[in-house]
């Protein structure tokens, strides 16, 4: 203890002989000479991975680029044609080649770089095992807490890379139904009949329908009398389809003539005639509505009655007809000679109660 205070409280500085400095540069020397090639080789591969890395992952985001590109030339030419309307629009293949092309440059960025950074640390002699098993717990807590958004951004994957439905179309997701205004690789953005965005998230999708894809169907039903004559009607409803067809723009959006399927209901009074036609996609609504007009026109003019309410208000106005139907059943109670009436009847107070 004392030896010890006493070494402490010397804070002077021994003098170095001049045999130690000599041995300690020697040994220090001597050190740098032995290692400076391992230095020097390591510090090249180093740098050699970086570059290769660098060169690597430029040349391969070049190339995903070159080839979303090519393919977005390659169907250009079909843009204004008739094979190019029944394709996807030029708004949705870029949007789709851009998401895919992102898609392909993050994952060939991440995996290059990636496995550069684990070469890099391999040359350190830096052990990856408790590095790589750290990074997999981390990676697991991770996707556990973020599955929600790891689930959208799959399904975004998929719904592009299968082109399920695109800038443009008409769709019904089951939460929501509208215009696809914009794809992204978490959220779909939809227009609605009201004007309303709606932002659904690709994970929450659960089935599509797309009402933009091939061929839709135009029906419309035509109630008339009972009593008219059908081969008539078929015939005024292929006057119609005929005139129709040579109009413009109903020429492009009618694939097929308009057929009459039959009669579609028979009631006492009324039948119902369906009237189906195949158009393009995304406009059967607007080719139901002309129609509808075009038919009634023509049928006001061959003199052909359309019966105005459907079957089922026509049953209710007969049932309730019977102005009986919302009386009370009689009541004995109501006449007062009746017994029933008489046993009723409070007994005064002055009289005295039988024995």
């Amino acid at each position: 203890m004392f030896w010890s205070a006493a070494l402490a409280a010397d804070s002077t500085p021994r003098p170095v002989s001049l045999d130690e400095a000599q041995k300690t540069a020697n040994d220090a020397a001597g050190w740098v000479e032995t290692n400076w090639s391992i230095w020097l080789s390591n510090g090249l591969r180093m740098v050699l991975i970086v570059v290769i890395a660098v060169v690597m992952r430029s040349l391969v985001r070049k190339a995903i680029t070159k080839l979303i590109a090519r393919m977005n030339r390659t169907t250009d030419h079909l843009d204004g044609t008739a094979l190019g309307g029944l394709l996807v629009n030029a708004e949705r293949r870029r949007q789709r080649s851009e998401a895919i092309g992102s898609v392909l440059r993050s994952v060939a960025s991440f995996v290059i770089m990636g496995t550069a950074a684990l070469s890099v640390l391999s040359v350190l002699k830096i052990d990856l095992a408790p590095l790589l098993a750290s990074a997999g717990v981390a990676g697991v807590a991770i996707g556990f807490g973020a599955r929600n958004l790891v689930t959208d951004f799959l399904s975004g994957v998929f719904m592009i890379l299968e082109d399920q439905y695109g800038v443009g179309d008409e769709i019904d997701a089951g939460v929501a139904k509208g215009t696809v205004v914009e794809v992204g690789l978490r959220v779909t953005k939809l227009r609605g009949t009201n004007g309303e965005i709606w932002y659904v998230r690709n994970g929450e999708v659960k089935r599509i329908g797309n009402l933009s894809q091939g061929w839709a169907t135009a029906g419309v039903d035509v109630q008339i009398r009972s009593d008219e004559d059908l081969d008539r009607v078929r015939g005024v409803v292929a006057r119609v389809s005929e005139e129709m067809q040579k109009d413009e723009p109903w020429n492009e959006r009618l694939w097929e003539p308009v057929e009459v399927l039959g009669l579609d209901a028979v009631y006492l009074d009324s039948v119902v005639v369906r009237v189906s036609a195949k158009t393009m996609p995304g406009v059967a609504t607007s080719v139901e509505r002309e129609l509808r007009w075009r038919i009634k026109r023509a049928l006001d003019a061959e003199g052909i009655r359309i019966v105005g309410r459907p079957p089922e208000a026509d049953l209710e106005t007969t049932q309730s007809a019977d102005p009986t139907s919302g009386v009370a059943a009689p009541s004995a109670l109501a006449n007062p000679t009746s017994p029933q009436s008489q046993a009723t009847t409070p007994i005064p107070s002055g009289q005295p109660l039988g024995k």
